[in-house]
Protein backbone atom coordinates (compact mmCIF):
# COMPACT_ATOMS: atom_id res chain seq x y z
CA UNK A 1 0.00 0.00 0.00
CA UNK A 2 1.48 3.38 -0.92
CA UNK A 3 2.21 5.84 1.61
CA UNK A 4 3.00 9.64 0.81
CA UNK A 5 6.00 10.93 2.15
CA UNK A 6 6.20 14.57 0.10
CA UNK A 7 6.43 16.76 -2.83
CA UNK A 8 9.34 18.07 -5.13
CA UNK A 9 9.03 19.57 -7.97
CA UNK A 10 5.04 18.57 -8.76
CA UNK A 11 5.80 14.86 -7.91
CA UNK A 12 5.24 12.65 -5.09
CA UNK A 13 7.56 10.89 -3.38
CA UNK A 14 6.35 8.30 -1.59
CA UNK A 15 6.81 4.29 -0.13
CA UNK A 16 5.48 1.20 -1.96
CA UNK A 17 6.54 -1.47 0.91
CA UNK A 18 7.84 -4.61 -0.93
CA UNK A 19 8.39 -7.16 1.61
CA UNK A 20 12.45 -8.27 1.52
CA UNK A 21 13.37 -4.88 -0.42
CA UNK A 22 16.04 -2.42 0.68
CA UNK A 23 14.81 1.08 1.55
CA UNK A 24 13.15 2.72 -1.64
CA UNK A 25 10.74 5.58 -2.57
CA UNK A 26 8.79 5.82 -5.24
CA UNK A 27 8.15 8.68 -7.67
CA UNK A 28 5.28 10.00 -9.75
CA UNK A 29 2.89 12.78 -10.78
CA UNK A 30 -0.62 12.79 -9.70
CA UNK A 31 -1.51 9.64 -7.46
CA UNK A 32 0.59 6.66 -6.45
CA UNK A 33 0.88 4.20 -9.47
CA UNK A 34 2.27 0.60 -9.07
CA UNK A 35 5.31 0.41 -11.33
CA UNK A 36 6.34 4.06 -10.60
CA UNK A 37 9.93 5.30 -10.85
CA UNK A 38 11.97 3.35 -8.38
CA UNK A 39 15.25 5.28 -6.51
CA UNK A 40 16.62 3.32 -3.97
CA UNK A 41 18.45 4.63 -0.71
CA UNK A 42 22.38 3.44 -1.28
CA UNK A 43 25.10 4.07 1.81
CA UNK A 44 26.50 6.67 -0.37
CA UNK A 45 23.13 8.41 -1.41
CA UNK A 46 20.70 7.45 -3.52
CA UNK A 47 20.80 5.62 -7.23
CA UNK A 48 17.47 5.02 -9.75
CA UNK A 49 16.29 1.50 -10.13
CA UNK A 50 14.36 2.08 -12.96
CA UNK A 51 12.09 5.35 -14.47
CA UNK A 52 9.51 3.51 -15.28
CA UNK A 53 7.01 7.04 -14.84
CA UNK A 54 9.77 8.21 -17.56
CA UNK A 55 10.30 11.16 -15.76
CA UNK A 56 11.97 13.91 -17.51
CA UNK A 57 15.73 13.87 -17.23
CA UNK A 58 16.32 16.55 -16.03
CA UNK A 59 13.56 16.32 -13.65
CA UNK A 60 14.98 12.89 -12.69
CA UNK A 61 18.22 14.20 -11.61
CA UNK A 62 17.22 16.97 -9.42
CA UNK A 63 15.22 14.38 -7.65
CA UNK A 64 17.73 12.16 -7.10
CA UNK A 65 20.07 14.72 -5.95
CA UNK A 66 17.08 15.87 -3.49
CA UNK A 67 16.43 11.85 -2.38
CA UNK A 68 20.24 11.66 -1.68
CA UNK A 69 20.34 14.81 0.57
CA UNK A 70 17.64 13.72 2.74
CA UNK A 71 18.53 9.93 2.98
CA UNK A 72 18.87 9.97 6.68
CA UNK A 73 15.07 11.24 6.94
CA UNK A 74 13.71 8.86 4.12
CA UNK A 75 15.73 5.90 6.19
CA UNK A 76 13.95 6.54 9.46
CA UNK A 77 10.31 7.55 8.26
CA UNK A 78 10.70 3.79 6.30
CA UNK A 79 11.69 2.44 9.84
CA UNK A 80 8.93 4.58 11.80
CA UNK A 81 6.74 2.98 9.60
CA UNK A 82 7.87 -0.75 8.52
CA UNK A 83 9.79 -1.28 11.77
CA UNK A 84 12.89 -2.62 10.35
CA UNK A 85 15.21 -1.52 6.78
CA UNK A 86 17.93 -1.63 5.25
CA UNK A 87 20.04 0.60 2.51
CA UNK A 88 20.91 -1.15 -0.78
CA UNK A 89 24.81 -1.73 -1.26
Amino acid sequence: MPQALESFLGYLIYFWYEAGEPIHVHVSKGKPQKGATKIWITQDGAEIAHNKSKIPERDLKRILRYVSSNKNRIIAEWVLRNGSGSVKR
